[in-house]
């Protein structure tokens, strides 16, 4: 059978998606069942455990995919970006609602009523998702509870086409390996934002990204803003032919720095300098 990537596709000897029928052998098939992310972040992880790899985050809003669900562990497929692991089973929601409106802002507080001075019971970040009930006073009723400030919070046909300029909205972040908010990130994560933000699908990781991203360009080409520059395990995003904006682990934050500074480190670290070179696609 076909080698699968497990970290888009959910398999399992024991368990496996239904529409990998034929594909993957398992002892039992499933559909699964819809649920939504019911808080501002969850960490999706390898291994039902708490120690276990992060790989990615799930944000609020988000709606997964359900396939198996023991010792307080949800094993799901995120339907935004493909990717499989394992979250609390607490963070999600049987009860889905049909989001209307995205966080347009870095990240927002939820507060207990319509007024900044009550307490805040959750934090979202940039392109968590949320359905609408009233407004007063400047603020947004979340369906699930909770207050949102209204300003923060944009349709979900309103995009922001310059990802280069939603990336530069991060500097200073923390990087996170596996992290997927404005609170701490990766550098796919990064530009999946960023282009998630502009309309745009992303996969997940790095090398996800390189093999199908837009359009290939010259690895020895002239750069122009928005080009996606990969390199080993890692991507940046150019903001001109010789700097670029990255979550990066030697400062452990989204940092500005020259292009040739990152090719030769990375070239002496993993003996490969660029590896590929894309263009997104315009937003619609």
């Amino acid at each position: 059978m076909t080698e699968l990537d497990p970290r888009l596709h959910a398999f399992r000897p024991d368990l496996a998606a239904e529409y990998l029928k034929g594909k993957v052998k398992a002892a039992r098939f499933t559909a699964g069942e819809r649920r939504q992310v019911a808080q501002g972040l969850a960490d999706l992880r390898r291994k039902p455990a708490a120690d276990a790899p992060l790989d990615s985050q799930l944000l609020g809003g988000e709606i997964v995919t359900l396939y198996d669900q023991a010792g307080g562990w949800a094993w799901v497929q995120n339907m935004t970006d493909g990717y499989v692991g394992y979250v609390p089973a607490e963070a999600l929601s049987a009860e889905v609602r049909q989001p209307s409106h995205a966080v347009a802002v870095l990240r927002s507080f939820v507060y207990s009523e319509a007024d900044l001075k009550t307490p805040a019971l959750d934090c979202l970040s940039m392109t968590a998702a949320v359905a609408l009930v009233r407004e007063t006073d400047g603020f947004s009723e979340l369906a699930g509870g909770g207050w949102v400030y209204r300003r923060h919070l944009a349709p979900l046909d309103e995009v922001a086409p310059d990802h280069v300029a939603t990336a530069l909205q991060f500097l200073g972040v923390p990087y996170l390996w596996g992290g997927r908010s404005s609170l701490g990130l990766d550098c796919s994560a990064l530009v999946q934002i960023a282009l998630n933000r502009a309309g745009l699908p992303c996969p997940r990781d790095s090398d996800m990204q390189a093999e199908s991203l837009g359009e290939a360009r010259p690895l020895d080409g002239e750069r122009e803003r928005g080009d996606l520059i990969y390199l080993p395990d890692h991507v940046a995003i150019a903001l001109d032919d010789w700097r670029v904006v990255h979550a990066n682990a030697l400062d452990m934050l989204v940092v500005i720095e020259p292009l040739a500074d990152l090719a030769a480190r990375v070239e002496t670290e993993c003996g490969q300098g660029i590896t590929a070179v894309r263009r997104p696609a315009q937003s619609a």
